[in-house]
């Protein structure tokens, strides 16, 4: 039987897009006529907060985009924002999988679990280096089929 009891999934880039991403943030520039840079530096001040909860989307976009009267409404670039954001099905329907099973915790904030018993999931090596430190299990996502295969290996039926 697993040792595992928990997973820990990253949203972005594994269940969905990473929609908000440079390239995502570069195609709004181009389609709503933004300066990139004053856009990127801006971004780059605010996103940290707003990623952590501090702020909401709201108040990101007023520090961002709306500083100063534009020709599309928020409504049409928040549409645009959520519009980049795709689901991955073939992931989706791993995470339904365990899910369902009922022997597995998805989680999606701190539990009171061993670190042994855990999988951290994520698309981007930096960020697994911390769980990999506490004594996680981690699995660096590049598509369905490894991620199923990964899983495996560590005895978590999917």
């Amino acid at each position: 039987m697993s040792r595992i009891t928990t997973l820990f999934w990253d949203i972005g880039g594994v269940i969905l897009t990473n929609g908000w991403d440079r390239g995502s943030r570069k195609e709004a520039a181009d389609a709503f006529d933004l300066d990139w840079e004053d856009f990127q530096d801006r971004h780059d001040l605010s996103f940290p907060a707003f990623d952590a909860g501090q702020i909401s989307i709201n108040e990101y976009l007023d520090r961002t985009i709306f500083y100063r009267p534009r020709k599309f409404t928020r409504e049409e670039f928040t549409a645009f924002m959520f519009a980049q954001s795709k689901e991955f099905p073939g992931s989706r329907a791993i995470l339904d999988a365990c899910a369902q099973t009922g022997r597995y915790f998805v989680a999606l904030a701190v539990t009171q679990r061993a670190p042994e018993e855990c999988v951290f999931i994520d698309d981007r090596p930096l960020n697994l280096e911390s769980p990999r430190r506490l004594g996680f299990s981690v699995i660096h996502y590049q598509s369905p089929d490894q991620l199923r295969t990964d899983l495996r290996n560590l005895q978590v039926e999917v």
